[in-house]
């Protein structure tokens, strides 16, 4: 055990992990350190080649950091952070990092001073501060309830009050015991003008410069720059070694910082490059490393600090500052640093700095992006747009602007979406990107540009240009229903208007439902009332119509005109009726059937010789069924809980019912598997989700 805080009286040590927080004990189970959740600020572990030298640090409010070896490091990191994440996400205190005062007599904003415990109210949680920019709460001190901005205060990872002596660590002034938490307020105007520097930081944690066998010999250019040796300081040179003492030892990591370095006085303009600066092909090589190894992100954060300082070009300067954007949005630095950036960003007066200071705030809420910036960011910081709007396209032929930051998760743009269009619940809805002639879904788990730029990348590797140029792949955005799991007509008004009906007529229309020449009247008469209200006028047209209005399947069982008396006698029944109403009795009717809500994929299978060779399947909240191609019977239908494993690929879908040894294979030939398999890992996770909590509520019966 490695400890870098204060003294244990042992180094081979137990870690024990609960809800209460992590106890260090001996083997003789005595407790030599007790850590309850609230004094965590972060938890950060350290990969190495070997097994038994991996690491992780707990650093914690007091300013303290203890390094704990074990070949578990990750495992424990990830425990910790598991239980700092759940307690934010329920907890109802939190802590202010600094003063507010409420903008205007008698509103409805809250004033607080920093260090003020505020408890959350109205259904406002930890979960609540951390996705949206506002949340209600009462001042403990004053007893006040008001609107505050999230960003002023700091989540406790409690679900009861913490104890009065940790509540009074945060709100100690020193330096010593604010620095581990957050970037604290640097006091009157002397900073501002005095702008923040590694020159102190650099003593302890850059390795030594070079030594200079001319030391005394100064030339006039270096003598005007000051000490040409001050690694700190902004430099045309590449470097030929890290500036932090730390990977110096590292062979492959050194030489992956100063290949990063290299790429930034290229993307700032500061060493002469063929290549323009366009596309993301600069800002890959600088960041791909540190999303990689946690180790080099102290390097990164660095190096761009050493660029802006004493940087007396602006148009290098200036991209520097992009670089920084696009840095705070990616990842965090270490504890050890944080003081430092925090200080550095707050002590400078160029615009972007005040914005990524409350991005790297974000990125140390919401955890680390996976891969490099998306072009899309990329090009928005280049022309100084800090906001990202992306258009979204909705089934009924709308589309909007919601704007999306480098740490929106696909969840939190799905929930952005839904309150804007004022649905009932974003449940069941996903994000869909469609690029080249794939529609994928986008996990909710996933950041938005994350998933696009790996999904872009995917595409390219799999279609090469001929002429050896990196194809352009634009993509576009949807927002479906997904998962038709609670999906009543009629519950959600806004849902079946701008959603439900417009995903479910292209299915009534190419023929995938049972459909009686009845109900398929009267709902040609319900998609006519549609777009066209109570004109009559258009009626005259419907045998030219009728594929927009009829199953593809039941057009030939009579004839145009006979189709067109059925209709219009259907039509004129609903007499009254609003083009909104006749949306929602559509669908109604298609409620009734089984397949109702259905992901319908034509396949071709070889297993089942029972069954016809082309078949049609349907994943709906029922399961999987598999319907007859031409009578529409369905032959069988599999419950979630009887498939027992699936997979895919380009060409095929396979599914295994029952018993994984003696159960029956489906096998399938499709070019849509991907999409097969994803709705299923869907439906099942849902299924699983909510059985989960319906066991969790009967316990607490």
């Amino acid at each position: 055990m490695l400890v870098p805080g204060p003294d244990l009286p042992k180094n081979d040590v137990i870690i024990a992990v609960n809800w209460t927080g992590v106890y260090v004990v001996d083997d003789q189970e005595q407790v030599l350190l007790e850590l309850s959740f609230p004094e965590i600020t972060t938890v950060a572990s350290q990969k190495t080649n070997k097994v038994f030298s991996q690491t992780f640090t707990l650093s914690t409010v007091r300013g303290e950091e203890f390094t704990f070896q074990s070949p578990n490091a990750e495992d424990i990191r990830d425990l910790v952070v598991y239980f700092l994440e759940g307690l934010k996400k329920r907890s109802k205190f939190v802590i202010a990092l600094q003063d507010y005062k409420a903008p205007g007599e008698g509103s409805s904003f809250l004033t607080f001073l920093k260090g003020d415990l505020i408890v959350l109210e109205d259904d406002s949680t930890g979960e609540t501060v951390m996705n949206s920019g506002w949340c209600v709460g009462r001042c403990e001190r004053t007893g006040e309830k008001g609107d505050f901005p999230a960003e002023t205060v700091y989540v406790l990872p409690a679900c009861s009050k913490p104890p009065q002596d940790i509540l009074a660590l945060f709100s100690l002034e020193s330096a010593e015991h604010g620095r581990k938490l957050h970037p604290q307020q640097v006091n009157g105007t002397e900073a501002r003008e005095k702008p923040h520097t590694l020159a102190e930081y650099a003593v302890d944690h850059f390795r030594p410069p070079p030594k200079r066998t001319m030391s005394k010999a100064l030339t006039l250019t270096s003598a005007r720059r000051g000490n040409p040796e001050e690694l700190w300081r902004h430099s045309r040179e590449p470097l030929k070694q890290p500036l932090l003492k730390k990977l110096l030892t590292k062979e492959e990591l050194a030489e992956e910082a100063c290949f990063a370095f290299s790429a930034m006085l290229k993307y700032m303009g500061d060493l002469p490059s063929k290549r323009p600066r366009i596309g993301n092909e600069y800002t890959d090589q600088i960041f791909d490393g540190p999303l990689k190894h946690e180790i080099l992100r102290d390097e990164i954060y660095c190096q761009i600090m050493k660029q802006l300082t004493d940087n007396r070009n602006r148009i290098s300067e200036e991209r520097g500052w992009e670089l920084m954007w696009l840095a705070t949005g990616l990842f965090a630095c270490s504890q050890n640093l944080l003081k430092e950036l925090t200080l550095f960003l707050r002590t400078r007066r160029h615009p972007i700095s005040q914005d990524s200071l409350q991005r790297l705030q974000k990125t140390l809420r919401n955890g680390q992006r996976k891969y490099p910036p998306h072009q899309v960011e990329v090009e928005a910081i280049q022309h100084k747009t800090t906001q990202i709007f992306h258009k979204v396209y909705f089934p009924d032929d709308t589309d909007e602007a919601f704007e999306v930051d480098s740490s929106t998760r696909a969840k939190d743009f799905c929930q952005n979406i839904s309150q804007r269009l004022n649905l009932r619940s974003s449940e069941g809805f996903s994000l869909f990107v469609k690029i080249a002639d794939k529609v994928i879904s986008v996990p909710e788990g996933d950041f938005f540009f994350d998933f696009v730029r790996h999904l872009t990348d995917w595409i390219r590797k799999a279609r090469p240009s001929r002429d050896g140029t990196s194809p352009q792949f634009t993509y576009q955005v949807f927002f479906m229903k997904k998962l038709w799991t609670n999906t009543v007509p009629g519950k959600d008004r806004n849902s079946d208007l701008i959603f439900h009906f417009h995903q479910e007529l292209p299915k009534l229309l190419r023929g995938y439902h049972k459909c009686s020449k009845d109900e398929a009247s009267r709902l040609a008469a319900l998609v006519y009332r549609v777009r066209f209200g109570e004109s009559k006028q258009e009626l005259q047209a419907i045998p030219q119509m009728l594929r927009e209005l009829v199953p593809a399947d039941l057009l030939k069982i009579q004839n145009a005109n006979d189709w067109k008396r059925s209709i219009v006698a259907a039509y004129n029944q609903d007499a009254g009726m609003s083009p909104e109403e006749a949306k929602v009795t559509f669908l109604k009717i298609i409620y009734r059937w089984p397949t109702f809500g259905s992901a319908f994929f034509e396949v071709k299978q070889t297993t089942e010789p029972n069954y016809p060779e082309m078949l049609l399947i349907a994943i709906n909240k029922h399961g999987v069924s598999l319907i007859h191609p031409q009578s529409k019977d369905i032959l069988v239908t599999h419950p979630f809980t009887r498939i027992s494993n699936w997979s895919s690929g380009n060409t095929y879908f396979h599914m295994t019912i029952g018993n994984l040894v003696r159960g029956s294979k489906l096998l399938c030939e499709t070019s849509l598997g991907y999409k097969m398999d994803d709705l299923l890992t869907s439906y099942i996770s849902l299924m699983l989700t909510n059985m989960n909590k319906q066991r969790g509520t009967l316990r607490i019966k």
